[in-house]
């Protein structure tokens, strides 16, 4: 099991916890595509190991920042809860779906998050207080959890500007509080992929490991630059890696459609 693609992607998975760190988000957009294209696991093992890894770092920075008071829990809880739920369903639609299909949705995805990182508009002004309606911040936690579950992203990227919007919340505390929500999706979701980790409980521990690791560096980091100049620079990786997504799974999906 640990080939020299699963020790690369190991190194590699630093970088997820640096992410979920520095801006609450942007993890599980590259473990999906190092773990299958690096470490070499199919798409739904990657997809049940992306879950844990991403699911367990956000756990342990959710900690950290309720700690700071960086996390509001009642905008936690409504997304949580309707997130896990979308989750649990989304995580079962993904066997029945290709995997270049699975892929080329996640470049999609990535093209959408490149795009909006690169755009750099202005965040709203700080708002005075935070004002989450429940009925209207359930409905997105339910979608936003769907999509946690079926591509196996913890959708921080997503969520971030969801709270700033829909719950109204300060900057550092939306970043805070996604986390948290990442957390409770990607248990969910993880507990519908199960059966796909068979043999790769060592290497999800190792790759948490890391991936913590790269997550305390972030949240060092984050306490001593803006992230907009990172958002920037992530947006054009974003970017790039969707670009690669396409053009190693174009061939696949053409055969699948005709």
């Amino acid at each position: 099991m640990w080939t020299a693609g699963v020790i690369a992607a190991l190194v590699l998975s630093a970088a997820i916890g640096l992410s979920l760190g520095l801006v609450g988000g942007g993890g599980s957009i590259i473990t999906v595509p190092i773990l299958v294209y690096v470490a070499g696991l199919s798409v739904p093992q990657s997809v049940a190991l992306s879950l844990a890894i991403v699911g367990a770092t956000a756990a342990v920075g959710s900690t950290v920042q309720i700690r700071e008071g960086n996390v509001h829990l009642q905008a936690a809880a409504v997304f949580g809860v309707t997130g896990m739920v979308g989750a649990a369903g989304g995580a079962r639609l993904t066997p029945l779906v290709p995997g270049p299909v699975l892929m080329v949705l996640f470049a999609a995805l990535l093209v959408a998050v490149g795009l909006r990182m690169l755009r750099g508009q202005d965040e709203p002004d700080e708002p005075l207080r935070a004002e989450c309606h429940v009925l209207k911040c359930a409905l997105v936690g339910l979608m936003l959890g769907g999509l946690t579950g079926f591509l196996g992203v913890g959708g921080g990227f997503l969520i971030v500007p969801v709270l700033l919007r829909f719950a109204k919340l300060p900057t550092r505390q939306a970043v805070g509080t996604s986390l948290l929500i990442i957390a409770a999706n990607s248990a969910s979701g993880f507990l519908e992929h199960l059966t796909e980790m068979q043999g790769l409980l060592g290497v999800a521990a190792a790759f948490i490991g890391v991936a913590v690791g790269g997550m305390f560096a972030g949240l060092t980091l984050a306490r001593r630059m803006q992230p907009a100049g990172l958002k920037m620079v992530f947006g054009g990786m974003s970017l790039a890696v969707a670009a690669c997504l396409i053009a190693m799974n174009a061939g696949p999906l053409w055969r699948l459609l005709t």
